[in-house]
């Protein structure tokens, strides 16, 4: 009967061990890719509440952006390394030492923003359509604080962009429009 139990056991184990490497010694699941993009806007346009919605971050806890800060956004299919450029005066001077390696942009305006806020974010948005390292890169532009009373509609903003004559600086640019 010692021999039964002693066979049992040796069954179980092998089992055991096949069921534990079926399970955990598979190795690592597969990466995601991973896209590094930059994320550009003036002060207050919402760039960190951007970001901590999409890391589903407790929006009580943001802070305004002073120098700049990294966060991974993952998403399914993908991890999105994103750097955000804080927006204050001060520090848009130094916005392109951190293009360098960006494979897209995020530009975020205020649409309840001043007309010379306004101004002013049409002018570095210019500016970053123009630079170089961004010029090929895919832009998102996100007209952002919609549910602002003062807010401009999504086609105003797209109108007040167009001022700046970006379809001759990014052909096709408008083709992706979306009011959603």
């Amino acid at each position: 009967m010692s021999e039964c139990i002693q066979i049992s056991f040796a069954v179980c184990r092998i089992g055991i061990y096949t069921c534990f490497r079926a399970l955990c010694c598979k190795g690592p699941p597969p990466a995601r890719p991973e896209y590094d993009l930059v994320c550009i806007g003036l002060t207050g346009s919402g760039k960190t509440s951007l970001l901590s919605k999409l890391c589903s971050e407790n929006p009580e806890n943001v802070v305004s952006t002073t120098g700049f800060s990294i966060k991974a956004v993952p998403f399914q299919n993908a991890i999105l390394n994103v750097k955000e450029l804080g927006g204050a005066d001060s520090i848009r001077k130094y916005w392109s030492r951190y293009y360098q390696g960006s494979q897209g942009v995020i530009f975020v305006l205020d649409s309840a923003s001043s007309e010379d806020d306004l101004e002013t974010a049409r002018n570095e948005l210019h500016s970053a359509l123009q630079h170089p390292q961004l010029c090929t890169l895919p832009f998102l532009i996100l007209a952002n604080h919609q549910d602002k009373p003062a807010a401009r509609s999504v086609q105003e903003m797209y109108s007040t962009l167009i001022q700046l004559n970006l379809g001759e600086t990014m052909p096709g640019f408008g083709s992706q429009f979306s009011t959603e």
